[in-house]
Formats: C-alpha cells, structure tokens, sequence
C-alpha cells in the first residue's frame, strides 16, 4: 500500500507520466475494436496482493518447518538423556522426513555398536578366564611335581623320572594351548593375509587321508577318500586349509567313539564352490551341543577334554580360517554319521552362499 501511494504521488505530480498512462489506459486499438483498460492502480494493488499471499506462504511454511525442527531436537535430547528405546514417532513430509528417518537409523546403528562392544568386551572377559582356567590346571602340577623334586620328596631315581615326565607333558598341554590361542587370534583378523595359490584339493585330502593311515589303524578306524575323476583346483591357501583339516581329521579320531570309518569327499558345486565333507560313524554330538561346537574353548564333554589334552580351539580356529577364504562350515550329526560340511568358492573374491 505505501509503495501504490508512493507511486500515484509520482504519477500526479508529473504530468507528461500522467498523460502516457491516460492514454494508455483509456484505450488500445486491436483490430476495430477499442478496449477499455482497468484503472492502473486495481492492477498494481492485485499485483501486491498476490505478492503478500506468497510471502506470507513461505513464511507459515517456514514457521512450521522451524517448529517441526524444534520438535525433532527436543527428540533427540530425549534419547540422548539415556532413552535409548525411544525413536522419533512422528512422519512429516518433504526433505525433514528424511532426516527422522536417518536419525532412527543413526541411533539404531548407534545402539547396535554398542551392543557388539559389550559383547567383545564379554568375550574378551570371558577368554581371558577359560585361558587363565585352562593354563592354571597344567601349571598348578609342574609347580607341585616340580616342588616335590625341589623339597626332595622322593624315594629314588624313578621317582624323579616320574615327576618329570609329568611335568614334561604338563609344559606341553600348556604350549599346545597357547599355540592354539596365537592361532585363534591370528585367523580372527579380518585382515590376515593368505597366501593364495591354485591348489588340487582332492590331492590334498589323499595326502590328509594317507598321512592319518597309521594314527587311523591304531585307533581301529579306517580312512576313506572319495574324489572326483577330474582336479578340482580352487584358488586358497594350502598351510590354513591343511590346519582344517587336520584338526577335523584329529577330532574323528579323538571323539568318534565306537566309530570304525572316517570319509573325506569333496564334489564340484556348479563350476562355482566345492562342498567337502570329513565324517565318522562314531558317536553322534548331542543335538543341544550342535550350535555350539563352534564356541571357543567348547566341549561337548568335559571328561573328553582331561583324556586328550584338547584345547577347545580346533573347531573355532577352523571355522575362523574357512570364513577367511570366504566359504562357510556347519555340522551335521545324527546316528549314522557326524559330517562337518565345508563350502568353499573356486575362486577367493567369490562368496559361497549357504
């Protein structure tokens, strides 16, 4: 309105304005036809209205958006008080709706964080207690046999090639022990280099069945080997994949009671994987245990552990080396046979799906 009043001043006072919007104003010659113009000023002011509707629209919309701004920090210091539970309820639309939408999900990711932490912390604590638990019972009797040779609680020679030798065995549960757990640490690092290289894996597994032959016949078990006519090479690292099975190999031996067979196969999965499987007829896991063999320091029966010296790593350091050719491991139990089941891809950037 002031700027119409400025301006109708302006046009009153100079006359020659005056004249050219008169003429203008009054008539425009189209055709035969002369047509009437409105007056200049219902013009002007229909301009400024249309103007103000505009302004006045972007400011309410940039009020509510101020409000929906507030709204969603008032949020967010809700849950940053400590509620982590809580998410932001309401939906609005436009750009903001996004940014609820990766509030959520940013605390979301927030909270899972710090449940992983929680449970590595967990399992650090809990690793640390087996280890100190597994390494005290060994060390408790070197130092007790060692004590009595020190205080010289002995009645002869035999008596001290006696306690040595129990000490000597003792040192080596220990030292199987921390070799396991500097292997189990090592293969847990998602950035262990492998040595890869193209490798036969059914020749592999004829070397594993003929190396654990003569362990084989002293155990009353006996090895079986089946692989295909033609190489089945796959792109891994020989050393880690040999550990695998070698350990898996050892517990059919160690644990498959009243088993006579032991089977090592492996087949072509569709030119893409192989699936190896290492079996024995012996005594199935109990179905309870089925989802844990896997766990650190796990054992089925803890009667096992004191006859073989077993360290409960084997079966985690083997899953932990298969995942890092990115293939995966599971086992199957029943009354005829305990299978562990491997994937693994033809080629180490190719994940096997299970």
């Amino acid at each position: 309105m002031s700027l119409y009043v400025i301006v109708n001043q302006l046009i009153r006072l100079n006359p020659g304005i005056a004249t050219g919007f008169l003429q203008i104003k009054m008539s425009m010659y189209l055709g035969q036809r002369y047509i009437r113009m409105w007056r200049w000023g219902w013009i002007f002011i229909a301009i400024m209205a249309i103007i103000d509707i505009i302004v006045i629209q972007w400011r309410l919309t940039r009020r509510y958006r101020q409000m929906q701004l507030r709204h969603i920090i008032t949020e967010l210091h809700y849950i940053a008080d400590g509620h982590f539970s809580h998410r932001i309820p309401f939906s609005v639309k436009g750009e903001m709706q996004r940014v609820i939408l990766s509030i959520n999900s940013l605390v979301d990711s927030t909270i899972k964080a710090m449940e992983d932490e929680r449970r590595i912390e967990k399992s650090k604590d809990e690793l640390i207690t087996n280890v100190s638990h597994d390494i005290r019972t060994p060390l408790t009797s070197i130092i007790g046999y060692l004590g009595l040779i020190e205080d010289h609680q002995y009645q002869n020679k035999e008596d001290v090639l006696k306690y040595t030798h129990i000490a000597y065995l003792k040192s080596k549960q220990m030292k199987s022990l921390v070799d396991d757990l500097f292997e189990y640490t090592k293969v847990r690092q998602t950035d262990t280099p492998l040595k890869l290289q193209q490798l036969n894996i059914g020749a592999m597994l004829e070397q594993i069945g003929a190396s654990f032959e003569l362990e084989g016949q002293k155990k009353q078990m006996e090895i079986s080997v089946k692989i295909p006519d033609e190489s089945l090479m796959i792109e891994a690292d020989p050393e880690k994949l040999a550990r695998v099975f070698n350990n898996l190999v050892t517990n059919a031996l160690k644990y498959g009671k009243g088993g006579k067979n032991i089977y090592l196969s492996v087949e072509n999965q569709n030119n893409q994987s192989v699936k190896i499987v290492i079996a024995n007829d012996g005594e199935p896991i109990p179905e309870k245990s089925l989802n844990q063999v896997f766990n650190r320091f796990y054992r089925v029966e803890s009667s096992r552990s004191k006859e073989t010296g077993g360290t409960g790593l084997g079966l985690a350091i083997a899953q932990s080396i298969i995942e890092l050719h990115h293939g995966t491991i599971k086992v199957e139990s029943n009354q005829d046979l305990t299978s562990f089941i491997m994937q693994l891809p033809l080629k180490h950037d190719e994940f096997v799906k299970d």
